[in-house]
């Protein structure tokens, strides 16, 4: 009976321990810095929203097209997005515009934690599919949504602010 005992307070002592490792490994918040009245504006999706519905009835070739037409209108330069933060942290992105497009796209993301193993592939990836289709129409990569998302909204901030 004593054995028993032991055992089972051994057990939920066991599972409380890794419950509550578990539970306090948490991102620790991330103050959000204000951003400038002129980056804030950029939230206007409206030059993605009316080039949208034209992309949905063509094919897929239209759609990849459609953003170097889009992009012609960039001016030369290096453009920051508005910082985006999300559960896990901020990101903020920056790109550099040469000849009407984009050249390169980087940005900083959380490096701590479950997000330091997450978010460098994932921004990788953002960062290539961004470079491919010229524009904020970038696929959402799969196990860092959150990160997806700051992403396209920072880059749609520093779109707007290059002009296009």
């Amino acid at each position: 009976m004593r054995r028993s005992t032991a055992a089972a307070v051994g057990t939920l002592t066991g599972a409380a321990l890794i419950l509550g490792v578990r539970l306090s490994v948490q991102p620790a918040a991330v103050p959000v810095e204000a951003a400038p009245a002129a980056q804030e504006v950029t939230e206007e999706p409206a030059p993605a929203s009316s080039a949208a519905p034209s992309k949905k009835p063509g094919e897929k070739k239209k759609k990849t097209a459609e953003p170097a037409e889009e992009a012609t209108g960039l001016k030369a330069g290096t453009y920051q997005g508005k910082a985006v933060q999300n559960p896990y942290g901020t990101v903020r992105v920056t790109i550099k515009v040469s000849g009407g497009k984009i050249a390169s796209a980087d940005a900083t993301y959380p490096k701590n934690g479950y997000s330091g193993t997450i978010n460098p592939n994932a921004v990788a990836k953002l960062g290539q599919e961004t470079l491919k289709e010229q524009s904020a129409d970038v696929d959402t990569v799969s196990g860092a949504t959150f990160t997806s998302k700051s992403y396209v909204t920072s880059l749609q901030a520093a779109l707007d602010a290059a002009g296009a």
